[in-house]
C-alpha cells in the first residue's frame, strides 16, 4: 500500500497545478502542488506515510507563506487596473459645449476620443473648453470636478 502513495502524490500535485493553471489568482493551489510534489519525492524515497505527511505539510505551508503574498501583490495592481465604470475616474476632459449650472445639467465633454454627456458634481457651470476631471460615472454621464485646471479655446464642431 505504501507504494501506491507515490503515485497519489503525483497525481494530487498535477491536480494542483492544472487547478492553478485553470483558477489563476494568488497561487494558492500551487502551494500545495509543491507539498504534493516533495511528498511523492518522500515517497520515492521509501519514507514512512507519516514522514510524507510531513513533507507535504511542511513544504505546503512554507511555500503559502512566501508564494501567497506574491501572488496577491500581482493580484492588486490588476485590481487598481481600471476595469468597467472606474476606468475614466481621475481622467482628463474637455468641455466642447458648455456644462449649464443647475443639478443633473448636462453639457458635452470630450475624453480621449470620445464625446461623453457631462454634468459637474455640485451643479456648477462650466464654460466651454474649460479642462477639468472625472469624478465617476452615473448611468451614461460622467460626472465632473467643477474647478477648471484650465480654459483653452475650443474649435466649433459641426452640428448635425
Amino acid at each position: 500500500m505504501d507504494e501506491h502513495w507515490r503515485w497519489i502524490w503525483l497525481v494530487a500535485a498535477t491536480g494542483f497545478v492544472v487547478g492553478e493553471a485553470v483558477m489563476p489568482g494568488t497561487f494558492f493551489l500551487l502551494s500545495f502542488a509543491l507539498g504534493a510534489g516533495a511528498a511523492s519525492i518522500a515517497a520515492f524515497a521509501d519514507a514512512s506515510l507519516a514522514l510524507q505527511w510531513g513533507v507535504f505539510v511542511g513544504v505546503s505551508a512554507a511555500a503559502l507563506a512566501v508564494l501567497f503574498p506574491i501572488g496577491r501583490r500581482l493580484d492588486a495592481r490588476h485590481e487598481n487596473a481600471s476595469v468597467g465604470a472606474t476606468r475614466f475616474e481621475g481622467r482628463r476632459v474637455t468641455v466642447l459645449d458648455e456644462i449649464p449650472a443647475g443639478q443633473h445639467e448636462t453639457g458635452l465633454v470630450r475624453l480621449e476620443r470620445e464625446e461623453w454627456r457631462a454634468e459637474t458634481s455640485d451643479g456648477t457651470a462650466l464654460p466651454r473648453g474649460a479642462v477639468t476631471t472625472v469624478r465617476r460615472i452615473e448611468g451614461t454621464r460622467l460626472i465632473v470636478d467643477p474647478a477648471a485646471v484650465e480654459t483653452t479655446p475650443v474649435p466649433e464642431t459641426p452640428q448635425e
